[in-house]
């Protein structure tokens, strides 16, 4: 299957509920530094598979996904400080963490097509 334009790619799209939904909770939180690197890492994952996508060359398009990945890692450890803080609850926390886990797994599958 071809890919024509990366808003086709699951991860890409699914890194949009992802970002939703960190930018939804965070929304009125006043640590504006975590907020900040939580909101900065959420979307760092779309725009990594979207940069590495238009660059056309499948071993930049690879570094590019490796760097979406280490993004979504980012999410999720700061996930673990935002529920010890009391920043998220365990619903939400859950939440994030399966979006982050499906995510890393989606694009670890296209690195390995590629």
């Amino acid at each position: 299957m071809k890919i024509n334009n990366f808003e086709e790619i699951i991860s890409w799209q699914k890194t949009g509920e992802l970002t939703f939904l960190i930018y939804k909770l965070f929304k009125n939180n006043r640590d504006f530094n975590f907020k900040d690197q939580i909101q900065r890492a959420a979307v760092s994952i779309g725009n990594n598979i979207a940069e590495g996508f238009e660059r056309k060359g499948n071993n930049e398009f690879k570094h590019f996904l490796f760097m979406a990945k280490g993004s979504c890692g980012e999410v999720r450890s700061m996930t673990y400080l935002a529920l010890r803080l009391g920043y998220v609850d365990n619903s939400d926390f859950d939440k994030i963490q399966s979006l982050c886990i499906e995510i890393s797994k989606l694009i670890s599958g296209l690195i390995k097509t590629l």
